[in-house]
């Protein structure tokens, strides 16, 4: 038996070592790391996901000013009216073919459709849908942003699930636009080749947990569950596109219902999934992190609408186009197009030979000069456009291939602010024509009024909706805060 000299000699030896150790795995992370794991070390109520949790239990409806729940009405409007536009598409025909066979008690709606099926499927059919038509709205900031609009899939069939009020909706899409877009402010995803489901997945928790009644606690381990499953990577927003583009923020939706959900059941999450040793911030960005900025200004006021069904990048571009048709009379007239504009939009929407001559439809309606040539020789571009004959229509590829994308280093001092555009047309007589958009309409600098909001939400619904039943769902959705139960807006779409 070891005596008591013995005993503790062997405890100061354990101690010791234990000690070293932790140096070792210290100096071994990057000076930012052991920042970051410092501050974990400060326990849990330092943590991102318990500020994010705390702030979601605490916002009320009665807190968000006035000109915020007009902003979120009109969000709703718009991203309800794209995923009516995108019903009838291959992807969104995909999931609704997976949901359909899958009931649940209680079940969740699937737009126009009708089909009840479970919880988070109907999550995933909704959100393709909202995204197909790449129609939806966006927030960009020179680290990386998306289209906040997604998380608008869990919050709509958490609501009908749950029987919430408007009021309760409008407060939940004010509190996931504000997760969405106070992490896209401090997250740089874009230099380390992240998606934007990555940051909507967590903005997609926050706001389902809290149609669902979870308490802070529980909302802390969802956002773990969520931030430790759902990192994607941004190969499928490169080169040739796929359906992946299409249901790459469904999915992270999807997930995140399941992640409320095992919290609400008792499951438990990594509390320090983002600044844990090993976790975000170490082991993915490797970067000094700040703690979002959460409340007034709220970020819903700084997203913008789409006037055209493209890339968020690719705006200015098209409307610079539609102003430069005034130019000429014949897109045979044009020698050359120069379009000048941001790294990153480069980078995004004219990244490859593929944004050149676009083989899918979501290639094309990620091309700027494919977007370009389009509005230049229609005089305006929708989903039509994306597919065949178009894709393969030689007189329009001819006039694509004269198209230029060239970096602006002013537009990426201004890509905080707007999406700088400098698009100039060479005519073969020697002429050159130019033509400058700085706020697309549809920014928050510029916005569409709501009679242009309501003009688009007719022109999306009218392929499936009578004129008025269009009408009773608008008149609705203004008046959302009056509803008793918000679920009711997805059955209204039931064609």
């Amino acid at each position: 038996m070891d005596n008591p000299d013995s005993q503790s000699r062997r405890q100061v030896l354990q101690a010791l070592a234990s000690a070293s150790a932790a140096v070792t795995a210290a100096a071994a992370l990057p000076a930012s790391a052991q920042e970051n794991t410092a501050r974990a070390r400060a326990g849990n109520q330092g943590t991102i996901a318990q500020l994010l949790a705390d702030y979601a239990v605490k916002l009320r409806y009665e807190d968000l000013p006035t000109d915020v729940v007009r902003t979120v009405k009109r969000t709703i409007i718009d991203t309800i009216g794209c995923a009516i536009g995108g019903y009838e598409a291959g992807p969104s025909q995909i999931a609704i073919k997976l949901a359909r066979n899958v009931s649940a008690t209680p079940g969740a709606t699937i737009f126009c459709s009708g089909i009840k099926t479970s919880h988070d499927l109907a999550v995933f059919a909704n959100g393709v849908m909202i995204r197909f038509l790449d129609f939806n709205d966006g927030y960009i900031t020179p680290k990386g942003g998306g289209h906040p609009s997604d998380t608008l899939a869990s919050l709509l069939s958490t609501a009908e699930v749950m029987g919430a009020s408007g009021r309760d909706l409008i407060t939940a899409t004010a509190l996931a636009y504000e997760v969405f877009c106070k992490l896209a402010d401090v997250l740089d995803t874009r230099s380390i080749g992240l998606d934007q489901a990555t940051i909507l997945g967590p903005a997609a928790v926050v706001g389902a947990s809290r149609l669902m009644g979870l308490t802070a606690e529980q909302m802390v381990h969802a956002i773990g569950i969520t931030v430790g499953g759902n990192t994607a990577i941004n190969q499928g927003r490169v080169g040739t596109l796929s359906n992946w583009k299409d249901f790459a923020c469904a999915e992270a939706s999807r997930k995140a219902i399941f992640s409320a959900q095992l919290a609400q059941a008792g499951m438990t999450g990594p509390s320090q999934a983002f600044e844990g040793r090993l976790g975000f911030f170490n082991a993915i960005m490797r970067k000094p992190f700040e703690p979002p900025k959460l409340g007034e200004p709220y970020g819903i006021m700084r997203a913008f609408t789409k006037r055209f069904p493209l890339g968020q990048y690719s705006q200015t571009v098209a409307e610079a186009a539609a102003q430069s048709r005034a130019f000429f009379k014949s897109t045979d007239e044009i020698a050359e197009i120069n379009i000048r504009v941001s790294q990153n939009a480069i980078k995004i929407m004219a990244d490859s030979p593929d944004k050149w001559r676009p083989q899918s439809h979501e290639t094309a309606d990620h091309s700027m000069p494919y977007a370009a040539a389009v509005v230049l020789m229609y005089g305006t571009i929708d989903e039509h456009y994306y597919e065949d004959p178009y894709l393969h229509d030689e007189r329009l590829l001819a006039l694509v291939a004269r198209v230029h994308a060239i970096h602006s280093p002013e537009a990426d001092l201004h890509e905080r602010d707007y999406n700088l555009c400098d698009f100039e047309l060479v005519l073969k007589s020697g002429e050159r024509k130019a033509v400058r958009v700085e706020y697309h309409r549809g920014h928050f600098k510029n916005p569409m009024t709501d009679a242009e909001m309501e003009e688009k939400f007719r022109s999306l619904a009218h392929k499936h909706l009578a004129a008025d039943r269009t009408d009773a769902m608008l008149r609705q959705l203004w008046a959302l805060e009056h509803m008793p139960k918000a679920g009711a807006l997805i059955e209204m779409t039931k064609v």
